[in-house]
């Protein structure tokens, strides 16, 4: 099974992959987690340039780069690890490109869509849990961090972004699972584990 979170910067994607991926491992279950872009040395030294506020990228350097990431990982890690039976959780996938390439940065969807799908090579999430908060919370949440070059994008980028993130729950309904993130951590995570078939998971991979 291949399990995605996605969701604009604060939403809690990290705090909760951590806890599901301890629920998991806590029923016997063998999960690999991983982060986009990054999972890999290579994708990790992509991941520094395209956060860095060193370079002045432009929205198809971005978009070229996140797919070369995302191929890399795919080939070596994601494919493998399903292989093997286990579960993989990831920090991001292509659904993140379409909504920051696209939505935030202006790109046509359609060339982005089959740029996501030569890098994924077949690769479909199972369920994607989509962390909802409002930009006013993201950015409360963010007030004490230093952000990197995507994360100083503004507020309307991530309106943009969020407004992304809506359509695509609203055109993928059999995938995607919106959570409202708004509120303390561990009620989040009850209600990501509710919306999870623990039996179907573990039957379906034995």
């Amino acid at each position: 099974m291949f399990i995605t979170f996605e969701g604009i910067d604060g939403s809690g994607k990290s705090t909760q992959i951590k806890l599901l991926v301890e629920y998991l491992t806590s029923h016997g279950l063998k999960v690999v987690s991983l982060r986009e872009p990054g999972g890999t040395d290579f994708g990790e030294k992509i991941r520094e340039l395209l956060l860095s506020k060193e370079f002045e990228l432009s929205p198809v350097t971005e978009l070229m780069l996140f797919e070369a990431a995302r191929s890399h990982l795919v080939a070596n890690v994601i494919k493998p690890a399903l292989s093997d039976g286990n579960i993989v959780v990831s920090d991001r996938f292509y659904d993140s490109t379409t909504v920051y390439q696209g939505y935030g940065r202006g790109l046509p969807l359609e060339p982005i869509m089959i740029c996501n799908r030569l890098a994924a090579d077949g690769i479909v999430p199972d369920i994607t849990f989509y962390l909802d908060i409002s930009v006013d919370t993201s950015e409360q949440r963010s007030l004490a961090k230093d952000k990197d070059r995507i994360e100083s994008s503004g507020n309307l980028f991530f309106e943009k972004l969020r407004h992304g993130f809506n359509e695509l729950s609203e055109q993928n309904p059999d995938r995607f699972v919106i959570i409202d993130a708004s509120g303390d951590r561990m009620s989040t995570h009850n209600t990501i584990i509710g919306r999870l078939n623990l039996n179907s998971i573990m039957s379906g991979i034995e």
